[in-house]
């Protein structure tokens, strides 16, 4: 999906995409831009930060807090502080315009080739992780830890409903099978094993504590 508010822009990006075989749509209602580009739900998102009634900004972090495609911006903002803050929200990629063709589609094929490799090894998507749901192996870049079965099934709980929280009814349900609590002490355990784990990787700051109500992933910020 094409986010760009320049009509030659928008129509010569897309008349691009779709002579290099791929299925592209635009978006036109940029007060709505969150909800339309949900219902469309595409594989990669090719989103310009100057926009209408919404930030490219704003709709980046949207789409990556929906967990929704991948974002590649595209933009005239060549400062790097811009950059940083677009990868600090989860970005992709970015790219400055004028931008040469071959290069924009080099990377399309690649972002959506690691896409695809995510999605046939059956990997969750943390945004700064991911997480295989079966072994509960997690990635970071090119390293990798194997997390003990109880960790590993906190995580994917917290994974699977972020950014909302998870209770700590729930999280007994999913370690012993009854949201009754069987042992608060080793659930608290558990969450010191996991932070330590993720620690290791520069994580530990991605699960809040919400006192009286339960945990959740927060989404990721770099600084």
């Amino acid at each position: 999906m094409v986010v760009e508010d320049d009509v030659y822009m928008r129509e010569e990006l897309t008349d691009l995409l779709r002579k290099s075989g791929y299925e592209t749509a635009s978006l036109f209602d940029f007060e709505n831009a969150i909800p339309e580009i949900t219902e469309y739900s595409p594989d990669l998102v090719l989103l310009d930060i100057n926009l209408p009634f919404h930030s490219g900004f704003e709709i980046c972090k949207e789409l990556k807090a929906k967990q929704l495609g991948t974002v590649l911006v595209l933009t005239a903002r060549d400062k790097l502080q811009d950059e940083l803050h677009a990868l600090g929200l989860g970005a992709d990629d970015y790219l400055t315009k004028p931008c040469n063709i071959e290069r924009l589609l080099a990377r399309i094929k690649n972002l959506l080739r690691r896409k695809e490799e995510q999605i046939r090894q059956g990997l969750l998507d943390g945004n700064g992780f991911l997480l295989d749901p079966n072994t509960f192996t997690i990635y970071v870049g090119k390293s990798s830890s194997l997390m003990p079965p109880n960790e590993g099934k906190i995580l994917l709980a917290l994974l699977k409903k972020s950014p909302n929280l998870v209770t700590k009814h729930e999280l007994c349900n999913v370690l012993w099978g009854t949201e009754e609590c069987i042992d608060e002490n080793a659930l608290q355990v558990t969450f010191t094993r996991l932070r330590k784990t993720l620690r290791e990787f520069g994580l530990e700051e991605r699960i809040e504590t919400v006192r009286g109500q339960g945990y959740r992933l927060k989404e990721q910020v770099r600084l």
